[in-house]
């Protein structure tokens, strides 16, 4: 399994459609940077956040979680209370490859301000929105911004493809058209 370059997620995107829309270069000028890495792609933050709230002083459960823990907010900027979370999704439709795996990493402007993007690996066969997890790990609120880069995308494809992809075990979170929640 291999660490795929800027050609091949070029290919991959407009011959397979595997990131829609799709930037073939790096954005940058004035925003958080978006579009194709030398090994990745940065994905942007739509805008539309969950953002947590202990309103109702709710024990957070993965295997119950109770939706009046967030709070719907749209706009170009997000503000993330102090040690707090948002859900976010992409802008970015993704399609992966029977053959390929991704690992999501959030950037590093963001990092370096305390704000850490969690984002569980793409399977292969897997399709949709990507659900974003956008912890705030510091003292004060922290800003996130909409329509542009908040994490990057590295692909490997395998040698070989799986015995079983995410399509087939008919994952729960196929096919995502908006934020989802958790879910058992």
């Amino acid at each position: 399994m291999g660490l795929k370059p800027d050609h091949w997620i070029r290919k991959m995107a407009l011959e397979h459609k595997m990131i829609e829309p799709f930037v073939e270069s790096q954005v940058r000028n004035g925003v958080i940077s978006y579009g194709v890495s030398s090994y990745g792609y940065d994905i942007r933050v739509a805008d539309e956040f969950k953002i947590f709230t202990n309103v109702y002083s709710a024990v957070v459960d993965p295997k119950n979680f109770d939706p009046k823990s967030m709070v719907d907010f749209k706009g170009e900027v997000c503000v993330i209370p102090p040690n707090s979370f948002a859900l976010a999704r992409t802008i970015e439709y993704f399609r992966i490859p029977r053959k390929v795996l991704t690992v999501c990493l959030g950037k590093s402007t963001y990092a370096r301000c305390g704000i850490i993007v969690n984002v569980t690996p793409f399977e292969p066969e897997w399709e949709g929105f990507v659900t974003l997890e956008i912890s705030n790990t510091t003292p004060l609120p922290a800003r996130i911004y909409a329509n542009e880069g908040i994490a990057q995308v590295l692909f490997f494809e395998a040698d070989e493809e799986c015995e079983i992809s995410y399509a087939d075990k008919k994952g729960k979170y196929q096919k995502q058209q908006s934020i989802v929640l958790p879910r058992l």
